[in-house]
């Protein structure tokens, strides 16, 4: 079974960045950032697929940046201009392949794989 494991949380204060990491145990053609904060649903941040093709949420677009290497079966979120509205449990994913042009990629329901969350708090 595939497994993941995220690191890379904290805290930060309004405006600041911080940088998710993810490693994988195996290669997955798709692989995204998800993100719950408490009373909310689980809502998709950012997706990428082998061919580096990116799908972003509004709210993270031109802020965050996702991106992989494979070599290390890792994947990265590297966060900017953070808000507090960005306090949330982040979660990575894993899944097979995906056209994120035809499908919403971000309901998370292609991914089948998840790793156990990183806490990312922005303070204002």
């Amino acid at each position: 079974q595939l497994q993941l494991a995220e690191s890379g949380g904290g805290s930060v204060q309004a405006g600041g960045s911080l940088r998710l990491s993810c490693t994988v145990s195996r290669y997955s053609y798709s692989m995204g950032w998800f993100r719950q904060a408490p009373g909310k649903e689980r809502e998709g941040v950012a997706i990428i697929d082998d061919l580096r093709r990116t799908t972003y949420a509004d709210s993270v677009k031109g802020r965050f940046t996702i991106s992989r290497d494979n070599s290390k079966k890792s994947l990265y979120l590297q966060m900017n201009s953070l808000n507090v509205e960005d306090t949330a449990m982040y979660y990575c994913a894993a899944g097979g392949f995906v056209d994120c042009s035809r499908v919403d990629c971000l309901t998370g329901n292609y991914f089948n794989s998840w790793g156990q969350g990183t806490q990312v708090t922005v303070s204002s």
